[in-house]
């Protein structure tokens, strides 16, 4: 498949989300002509606050802490202003009704002033659409909404992802897989109407995966799998859906900074966070105090992948701008060299500005992007146990106060990592004229 069939793609479900006195719908591809989807709300302006607290609520999906790592790494990465703290409440197997059960305990105590949940999964109980365990499902993700709001935290809505086999380790579940997604698509429905209703936020991620499994397929073949090889729980490629979704529910404009640099003078500048620290015939050095989202490189083609999430939706365009312009350029074309790697641009391209975090995949900021995301993996892993392990196991049912006490001083420790995970880099760009 072209990179064209897959924008159009995307861009038929952009359009599809409108309602019709907004747009007409569009021919939508026939393998989904069955899936009806309710217009999901967006966002007006950045959510996100200086100082928040946000929780990531959710099933294993969630636990799996691939999503909310992407989620959380990006935040403090590339948002550093904000200054915004994350605890991560995966719990496998878990309903909306199972978290309503230990909200209050393992996330309230801790006064989150943020939220989001991902649920629905679960909740459709592997059949064909219900509508008595859709009505239970309502009815349980409109208490989440309430109780988070009545505590002073804002919440965003995840809707459930897409399946992408019958999950036979489930052996409850009936019907096709066709059956499974439908039944799901009309839960992602139920978030959207519970979010509108209860004005909250909303992440929709069912839609975004349920289009690019297709492209996918279309691409790659059927073993490519958006959901999963075990039909549910998705690889790195899903992932980078999940958190895309959610980065755009809370308001994100991904605006990362830029480098300018002028021929003419020979001098450049740069904003949102960068510094440049000289500037010498095309050489600059430049101070990073953000980092733009920079996984390193990896296969395009494969659903384990994050370079294959990226090119599946427009994670980069939409959330990763670090651009680099020339202004009273001469030549007809320029060699960009960025670390190890250079690229060929021509003066119309670089007039407009380039996407440098898009177009390296490696470059000098990676390192110090991943020493961000380990921190955040180590704290996110331990908050697995603490809640899972300690509280809900035999040391917690002794003494509950007790337990929570001694892994909060074991968690400050990694959470004192991340927030001394990112540092300034300073690192070269050099530009070449070229015939």
């Amino acid at each position: 498949m072209t990179h064209s069939l897959f924008a159009a793609l995307l861009l038929s479900l952009s359009i599809f989300t409108l309602s019709a006195k907004e747009s007409p719908a569009p021919e939508w591809p026939v393998e989904l002509a069955a899936y009806v989807l309710t217009p999901a709300p967006k966002p007006s302006e950045l959510l996100l606050k200086p100082g928040d607290r946000l929780a990531i609520c959710g099933d294993s999906i969630t636990e799996q802490k691939q999503y909310s790592v992407i989620l959380e790494t990006y935040l403090i990465a590339c948002l550093p202003d904000l200054k915004i703290t994350c605890r991560q409440y995966g719990w496998g197997g878990e309903q909306a009704s199972g978290f309503l059960k230990r909200i209050q305990n393992d996330v309230l105590r801790f006064k989150p002033t943020i939220a989001t949940t991902c649920y629905g999964m679960n909740d459709f109980r592997y059949v064909p659409f219900d509508e008595l365990i859709a009505a239970n499902y309502r009815e349980n993700l409109t208490a989440i909404a309430r109780l988070f709001q009545e505590n002073d935290c804002r919440v965003i809505l995840g809707s459930s992802g897409i399946i992408d086999s019958v999950p036979h380790w489930v052996k409850s579940a009936k019907g096709t897989q066709q059956d499974l997604n439908l039944a799901l698509s009309r839960f992602r429905n139920i978030a959207v109407e519970t979010a509108i209703a209860e004005k909250t936020g909303f992440a929709d991620i069912y839609q975004p995966m349920l289009l690019a499994d297709l492209a996918a397929k279309r691409k790659f073949g059927p073993e490519f799998k958006i959901a999963g090889k075990d039909g549910v729980h998705p690889g790195w490629a899903g992932q980078v859906i999940m958190a895309h979704a959610f980065l755009k529910a809370m308001g994100v404009d991904g605006d990362l900074g830029t480098i300018t640099w002028d021929e003419a003078t020979d001098k450049a500048t740069a904003q949102g966070g960068h510094e440049v620290t000289s500037c010498t015939r095309g050489t600059l050095s430049i101070t990073s105090n953000r980092l733009p989202f920079s996984p390193g490189p990896g296969d395009s083609t494969s659903d384990a992948s994050i370079r294959a999430g990226l090119a599946l939706v427009p994670f980069d365009d939409e959330l990763n701008r670090f651009t680099f312009r020339i202004t009273n350029a001469s030549a007809p074309a320029y060699q960009v060299t960025w670390g190890s790697v250079t690229r060929r641009y021509t003066q119309a391209e670089l007039s407009k500005g380039v996407s440098l975090a898009k177009d390296f995949e490696d470059h000098p900021l990676v390192p110090a992007f991943k020493s961000v995301w380990n921190a955040v993996e180590a704290r996110q892993t331990y908050e697995t146990r603490q809640i899972k392990t300690l509280v809900h196991g035999p040391e917690g049912e002794a003494d509950l106060e007790g337990i929570f006490a001694v892994t909060e001083k074991a968690r400050a420790k990694l959470e004192s990592a991340v927030r001394n995970s990112l540092k300034p880099v300073t690192h070269p760009l050099t530009i070449l004229a070229v015939p």
